[in-house]
């Protein structure tokens, strides 16, 4: 018995309190200028997925939590990329050892064919003072463009293995893009909304693993006639008094109005029909009171919003007074 006197006072002092705060701003009560209409809270969401194909190995966050851009969410099974990542090393390894023996065998020619070019100028210096015979000449000559062809050689061997290098290091760092593809992050900060794939299971390419809420941009979508949505300009103040706490007016601004009606009449032809023209409209919360209150964020809550068409016209006591600093949620 106890519990439920409690439990209906509880109810009785929350009827009351919603009460008030409607009787304050009722609709018809409002001042000339100024409009309110019902929405509901919502926020962007990031449908976070794979890229490649593969095994879920682990994942490391729960519904509810919040996490921040660039935190780890799953991992993929990578057992088979690090195994080629490991070949791809190998093979930069013995292919630095063949650059290593190429440039060996280029200092080598080299030194050969400085050796070949002075024999040939000393033989030249002999043919012409008559000392040497034509045929010496001509040996020399032959050495000469010998070492020079071989010394093309060694340095063409040497540029293959070069680039054999620049293959493998290609090759090794394509795997590691695909090694830090199986590691799936938060693309930006939020709270996890759903959790869509567990431990063991195969997905495709771009199947989903998480579903992000992006808290940082929360915002009510509401409808309004072209009466009203004509004279709003972005970053026009409104207000939001939400259903869980009416005794709170949380701040906001008109980020979007659209330029198309969503419920258009067969026939627009008289100015009774056309302001029968309903137009999307979309509050944003601040970001910097979103974070503040960032644990508490939720969606789908319900309430009214308030605004004006002009920025001269008073909001009025009810709802000009300011977001208190104990408030429980700025969406709550």
């Amino acid at each position: 018995m106890n519990k439920k006197v409690l439990l209906t006072a509880a109810l009785v002092v929350i009827a009351a309190v919603s009460t008030l705060a409607w009787t304050l701003i009722r609709p018809d009560q409002l001042p000339l200028g100024q409009f309110s209409t019902n929405g509901r809270l919502e926020a962007e969401q990031i449908e976070v997925a794979t890229k490649t194909a593969g095994r879920i190995a682990e994942v490391l966050v729960r519904e509810g939590q919040l996490v921040q851009s660039g935190d780890l969410l799953a991992r993929m099974d990578n057992q088979q990329l690090l195994a080629r990542k490991r070949e791809a090393e190998a093979q930069i390894a013995a292919a630095e050892l063949a650059q290593e023996e190429a440039e060996a065998g280029v200092a080598q020619r080299q030194s050969q064919l400085k050796l070949a070019t002075q024999e040939l100028q000393r033989t030249q210096t002999m043919f012409d003072k008559k000392v040497a015979p034509q045929d010496k000449l001509d040996q020399a000559q032959a050495q000469y463009d010998s070492a020079a062809a071989a010394l093309r050689l060694a340095k063409a061997t040497a540029r293959r293995a070069q680039a054999s290098i620049d293959a493998a290091n290609a090759a090794l760092a394509e795997l590691q893009t695909l090694l830090d593809d199986t590691n799936i992050k938060a693309p930006r900060s939020g709270r996890v909304q759903y959790v869509l794939a567990q431990p063991g299971e195969v997905l495709s390419a771009g199947g989903r693993v998480v579903t992000l809420l992006d808290i940082s941009d929360v915002y009510m979508t509401v409808f309004l006639p072209a009466s009203v949505a004509g004279k709003l300009t972005l970053n026009d103040e409104a207000k939001l008094i939400l259903d869980p706490i009416p005794e709170y007016v949380v701040p906001a601004q008109v980020t979007f109005v659209a330029t198309d009606a969503q419920f258009t009449p067969k026939s627009v032809e008289t100015d009774e029909e056309r302001n029968n023209l309903m137009f999307r409209v979309k509050l944003s919360i601040d970001p910097a009171l979103l974070k503040k209150y960032e644990d508490k964020v939720k969606t789908g809550v319900r309430g009214i919003a308030y605004v004006r068409t002009g920025t001269d016209i008073p909001w009025g006591e009810a709802l000009s007074k300011p977001l208190p600093q104990d408030a429980p949620s700025a969406a709550q």
